[in-house]
């Protein structure tokens, strides 16, 4: 539909809304009403489509308008049910990420040093040569994709299919292994299954929020604006569990500060609480959990060609209650530096029969040495109490981008996953070999290398040639010096696929200039398994390609075109269709890509025309079994597991010559790397640069004030920079806070790359620095 307006008006509309989005994103709290946000539809001659944002995992539906091929204005969707008509500040500005000055438009191909201009035909046919003479010298296992939740649905599915099935090579890894891997395996090891069983409208029901180590008024500022609306509307409280005082602090009813890696023993002294105050619900825990430990010498995974494997037994309640001994809240109390009074406090919501609870928690307890274990431990509490699978009782673990879940959880863009199961399994092998017309055999029964492991094969020389699309791993890899060496190696090809110069563009041997967001056409899938599907809208600058069609250029060049025979036109439409075979029955299945292009995204399983909000309970999932009341089917049993998880210390601890904690993460104002947002000068002029938070008393005796420079320095590398006292966050005593969204202050090059044996994701939060004054 095209309206039409002054021009003036369109403009002074836009910045109304633009400033208003800032405000509420600033300041907790603020809700403008409809009519104030309304109205947008009546400026210039504009065609409005929807989109999902290209931002966050939170997915918020927006509108774009576009004029005279170019987007022009955003708004949020009234339409969607994720952000109901709001967007957050990055949301508002999303389309000027289109149109920064330095675009990529042509490919580049470096030759002695500098960067050539190339046609993309050259470029593409240098690619497929360089990855078959590597493949033939050194073995399929020495080329290598690192892709992203950033990646559309059909981006994922095409490199997965490319590598795995025709290439016949599990070197498959995304940036979400950084970020939500985690969330991944405490959803498999307790419910054999992933992706939560809860939605966004458990907001609208539950009565109590805790947040455990989530900044969520500037990481998901939407869904925050929702939980203070219906503070407004019904009292809710929220409670606020970490380790800095953040906005999200500074909103809650109640803030509790614990010390690093210490909410492994709180999470345990609130289920020694719920069990032994007769709080636990033995109508739904007898009847459909189990009781499990598993391995507990586990290590850190900071040696090459670590490997680990959980051995899981079962055991009984008695068993579970005596381990809970080492966790009464009086001896967690002296080393977690949370009350027993607080910890008392937090139990006594979990174990209220009347009062609904959702427990909301994104990187702190992800980016966790022992994050599968955390993610276990919140189930723990809700499984214990029954406070699951219905609306309101909600244990949701939150995602960064807008397709961890629908690109990496779901298509399976992870060494070890195919879109439906796992390598390992020969008949989810033989499943997938049939949908992708290959020859089984091609599909190694074997995973290779994870994210951080796959770096250093790199670095080691069993990867040789590496592949990375929408991603900025020379800002975001951990122990950063390492592997940004292990680029320059003799005998290493880079390619990357971007939309601007990175660190990481700067490394490479070809750069391919991609389409971004609706410049192509494509779907992402949200953290409450919403799939939402965009058209072209505008079209990409010079040669650039969308990253699904680069994929499938590179596959025919290779041989594969029997595989990879679809349609330039309706290439998307005709993969998402392959695709969605992987995942046909109740359990699974995706909405048709003709529900998908009339609605504002379709939640899985889609099960007779209807999305399915809440799963393994019969009454809302019809893939639970007749009669079975809760049904969590990913285990053969239909029962859940409790685990027996101990609290254990970070690999690295302050000490006398590294007497601080450093923990990293993120801004409202900028999103991740900042290749995007630091192109869109509203935000890029609200945050120019990074910082390192300090607790006044620490700044006070280091004699350090606002804006003054810092040393930062650990075991693998040191930065100088800008001091912030008292103004965002306020670490506790001997903490320190950097975002990491700087390129010119690269703070991952003092981070540590231990990671969960489990989840390999790795620890951005724990690791050991010396602050002096610069």
């Amino acid at each position: 539909m095209k309206t039409t307006t002054n021009r003036r008006e369109f403009l002074k509309k836009m910045a109304m809304v633009s400033a208003m989005a800032t405000a509420a994103t600033m300041f907790p709290g603020i809700i403008f009403a409809e009519d104030q946000v309304a109205g947008l539809e009546g400026i210039g001659d504009v065609e409005w489509k929807k989109a999902p944002c290209r931002f966050c995992g939170v997915g918020c539906g927006v509108l774009i308008g576009t004029e005279n091929g170019k987007a022009v204005a955003v708004k949020g969707d009234p339409a969607s049910s994720v952000n109901k008509g709001l967007c957050c500040v990055k949301g508002y500005h999303s389309i000027m990420a289109l149109y920064g000055k330095d675009r990529l438009k042509k490919p580049l191909i470096n030759k002695n040093g500098t960067f050539v201009e190339a046609s993309m035909e050259e470029a593409l046919d240098l690619i497929a040569s360089k990855m078959k003479s590597t493949i033939e010298e050194y073995g399929k296992d020495s080329v290598s994709i690192y892709g992203s939740g950033q990646w559309t649905i059909p981006d994922g599915y095409a490199a997965s299919k490319l590598f795995k099935g025709c290439i016949g090579t599990n070197n498959v890894e995304a940036n979400a292994r950084l970020c939500m891997s985690s969330a991944v395996t405490g959803f498999m090891t307790s419910f054999g299954i992933d992706e939560p069983m809860g939605c966004y409208d458990d907001i609208d029901h539950a009565n109590v929020f805790f947040l455990w180590g989530n900044n969520m008024a500037e990481m998901h500022p939407v869904l925050f604006s929702r939980i203070l609306d219906q503070r407004l509307k019904r009292g809710v409280k929220i409670v606020d569990f970490a380790t800095r005082t953040t906005r999200t602090s500074m909103a809650a009813d109640k803030s509790i500060l614990f010390n690093p890696q210490t909410d492994l023993a709180v999470a345990n002294a609130i289920c020694y609480e719920l069990i032994n105050k007769g709080r636990v619900n033995h109508s739904f825990v007898d009847k459909h959990c189990v009781f499990k430990k598993g391995k507990v010498d586990m290590g850190y995974g900071l040696e090459d060609n670590y490997s680990f494997k959980d051995e899981p037994e079962l055991i009984d309640l008695e068993s579970y209650k005596e381990f809970l001994e080492d966790y009464t809240p009086e001896k967690v109390s002296k080393y977690s530096g949370v009350s027993v009074k607080d910890i008392k406090y937090m139990a006594s919501y979990y174990a209220d029969p009347n009062t609904k609870v959702m427990s909301l928690w994104c990187m702190g307890p992800n980016q966790h040495t022992r994050g599968t274990w955390m993610n276990n431990l919140i189930y723990n509490i809700h499984l214990l109490t029954g406070k699951i699978s219905t609306p309101g009782n909600s244990p949701f673990s939150l995602t960064g981008q807008p397709s961890a879940c629908g690109t990496v959880r779901e298509v399976g863009t992870l060494t070890h996953k195919l879109p439906h199961g796992v390598v390992t399994n020969k008949e989810h092998r033989e499943f997938a070999a049939e949908i992708w017309g290959v020859p089984v055999e091609n599909i190694s029964p074997k995973p290779t290398y994870h994210t951080v492991e796959m770096f250093r094969a790199l670095d080691r020389g069993d990867v040789r040639f590496m592949w990375i699309q929408v991603t900025n791993p020379m800002v975001t890899m951990p122990k950063l010096k390492r592997y940004r060496d292990a680029t320059k190696k003799e005998g290493r090809f880079i390619v990357v696929s971007d939309v601007y110069p990175t660190p990481t563009t700067e490394i490479a041997d070809v750069i391919l200039p991609s389409a971004m967001w609706i410049e192509r056409e494509g779907m992402y899938g949200n953290s409450e398994r919403r799939t939402q599907h965009f058209d072209q809208m505008v079209a990409p600058p010079g040669e650039a390609m969308s990253d699904t069609w680069q994929l499938v250029e590179i596959a025919r060049r290779m041989g594969f075109e029997k595989q990879f025979n679809y349609n330039k036109e309706t290439h998307i439409e005709e993969i998402y269709n392959e695709y969605r075979k992987h995942h046909a029955g109740k359990k699974h299945n995706m909405a048709p890509y003709e529900v998908l292009r009339e609605n504002p995204g379709m939640q899985w399983p889609y099960v007779d025309g209807e999305s399915t909000k809440w799963r393994f309970n019969e009454k809302y999932d019809p893939a639970c079994k007749e009669g079975s009341g809760f049904d969590f089917y990913g285990n053969p049993d239909g029962k859940a597991i409790i685990w027996q998880r101990p609290y254990e210390p970070a690999p690295e601890v302050p000490d006398e010559e590294y007497p601080y904690w450093l923990c990293t993460g993120r801004v409202v104002e900028h999103w991740h790397t900042g290749s995007m947002t630091r192109r869109i000068p509203v935000l890029h002029q609200a945050m120019p640069h990074s910082y390192v938070e300090l607790n006044p008393a620490d700044a006070k005796r280091l004699d350090i004030v606002t804006g003054d420079l810092v040393k930062l320095t650990t075991r693998r590398g040191e930065i100088t920079i800008p001091a912030a006292i008292n103004l965002r966050g306020v670490p506790a005593p001997m903490q320190v806070f950097v975002p990491f969204f700087d390129e010119n202050m690269l703070i991952n090059d003092l981070t540590l790359d231990a990671f969960c044996p489990i989840s390999k994701q790795p620890d951005y939060k724990k690791c050991a620095v010396k602050v002096e004054k610069a």
